[in-house]
């Protein structure tokens, strides 16, 4: 008789064990790891084995992958043994303490903290724009780390490469609306306490944010705060640069800290060099992962867009420029970077000899 809580998730009877790969997650309890989890059991990732791996706080946490329950292990070099695929979605600093040693155990590297994206050898990566660039990935037997591209570069980096089948692009400019879970569970709990706080005329939590944020939109977090929104702005620009290839048009960014929770949102202007023909527009823009919307119930918003695996769009047109249109644009931000650092794996497995399990 077997029992449903384990301390690595292992199918009983796979059917091509040859098949199979071992899989740890650094950063499990996290937000993203949670997604990671969800979105490998969802996308059926060829996983034998999913190691669970954290710091002390969520250590003998149980956590669902898939059908079963998973503790929580500590974060130790022998973890790393016959591990194919590790994902690190803790912080930063975790990151680079222990990527190397994961590294050398012969485990691909795919980083949602952003911690290796000057590593040598490292490639910030977006399957999405890949595909829209039709960029072949050639097979590396030993593949730098992946590190996951930001949310909103890919966000802005699929529409404005899908934009410009609809005519040419001139310039644009972007709004970004950052929600608190970019800052983890610990900018969700101050967003909540402060909302909390503020109700009841007490003092406000801001040892994340160090400014409120709770019912306010801010361009600027307090000196504090780590990172700052222009140091959001500087990576997702980066990481567009990197991603949407040296031709495209790189849009004017503004990043802006808004009282919600969960999902990015997005106002993008863009200014073509004839008129907007928003029918058009439309069709450029739909397909893979874009879904436009036209009615008031569906229309993109945090809300909305949580949980779901595609961008949503709307388009206004621009009543004071017939060649401008606006584009508000929703995205659940860390199933993007979930379903993202799956596919970064899905594409190194090609790489990876079969049968590699011991």
């Amino acid at each position: 008789m077997t029992s449903n809580v384990k301390t690595g998730v292992t199918h009983a009877d796979p059917p091509h064990p040859g098949s199979l790969y071992r899989v740890a997650i650094v950063g499990a309890g996290t937000l993203k790891g949670k997604d990671v989890a969800e979105v490998l059991s969802d996308r059926n990732f060829p996983s034998l084995d999913v190691k669970l791996l954290d710091d002390d706080e969520s250590l003998g946490q149980l956590e669902p992958v898939g059908d079963e329950i998973s503790f929580i292990q500590s974060v130790r070099g022998e973890q790393f043994e016959h591990v194919d695929f590790t994902f690190f979605a803790s912080d930063q600093e975790c990151t680079r303490k222990n990527w190397k040693a994961a590294q050398k155990a012969g485990s691909a590297i795919v980083d949602l903290s952003f911690a290796l994206e000057d590593e040598p050898g490292a490639g910030v990566r977006s399957p999405w724009i890949e595909r829209q660039l039709g960029q072949g990935l050639a097979p590396e037997l030993q593949p730098g780390p992946s590190v996951v591209a930001h949310p909103g570069a890919i966000v802005l980096g699929l529409l404005l490469l899908r934009a410009q089948k609809a005519g040419t692009l001139r310039q644009a400019a972007a709004a970004v609306f950052e929600p608190a879970s970019e800052h983890g569970q610990k900018g969700m709990d101050e967003l909540h306490e402060q909302t909390v706080n503020l109700l009841s005329f007490q003092p406000l939590p801001k040892k994340v944010f160090d400014t409120q944020v709770a019912f306010n939109l801010v361009n600027r977090l307090g000196e504090q705060s780590a990172p700052s929104l222009a140091g959001v702005e500087q990576r997702m620009l980066k990481h567009y640069r990197r991603i949407a290839g040296k031709d495209a048009i790189v849009p004017s960014l503004l990043v802006v800290q808004a009282p919600v929770f969960h999902g990015h949102t997005f106002a993008v202007h863009l200014d073509m060099t004839e008129a907007v023909d928003i029918e058009a527009m439309g069709q450029a823009l739909a397909g893979e992962h874009v879904r436009i919307t036209h009615v008031a119930d569906d229309a993109p918003s945090n809300v909305n867009a949580a949980g779901q695996p595609d961008l949503l769009v709307s388009l206004v047109p621009d009543a004071n420029h017939s060649t401008g249109v606006w584009l508000w644009v929703a995205a659940d931000n860390l199933r993007l970077a979930a379903s993202t650092a799956v596919e970064c794996a899905e594409t190194m497995a090609a790489s990876r000899p079969r049968g590699k399990i011991q």
